[in-house]
């Protein structure tokens, strides 16, 4: 993948980062991504995923986000993204929320 995303392959990463947050993808947080781009980008971004660490992870999406000046634009579409993949598997668990409350003050700043 290339060191520079498309907004629907940040969109894709942070999504899965937010499903892989408690350790366990469920079938319902997938089709929730897969519902949001396609499946040759889910393919592509799931590798990609699956490839990195959690630090790594996180300095892409800081990277990313910085690129395509989300912390300039209004993030409100992102925000509810990410929102509504963590409650895809009928949860919005304590780490989830605490990772929902960093991704969102990293858009800020």
């Amino acid at each position: 993948m290339d060191n520079i995303w498309t907004k629907q392959q940040l969109v894709a990463y942070i999504l899965l980062y937010i499903a892989n947050i408690d350790l366990k993808e469920s079938n319902s947080e997938r089709n929730y991504i897969m519902s949001r781009v396609d499946r040759d980008l889910f393919d592509g971004i799931y590798k990609e995923f699956n490839d990195d660490n959690d630090y790594t992870s996180i300095n892409k999406i800081i990277n990313a986000v910085k690129t395509h000046n989300y912390e300039y634009n209004n993030s409100e579409e992102l925000y509810a993204d990410i929102k509504l993949m963590a409650f895809a598997d009928g949860e919005f668990d304590q780490m989830e929320q605490s990772v929902y409350n960093y991704l969102k003050k990293l858009l800020q700043s």
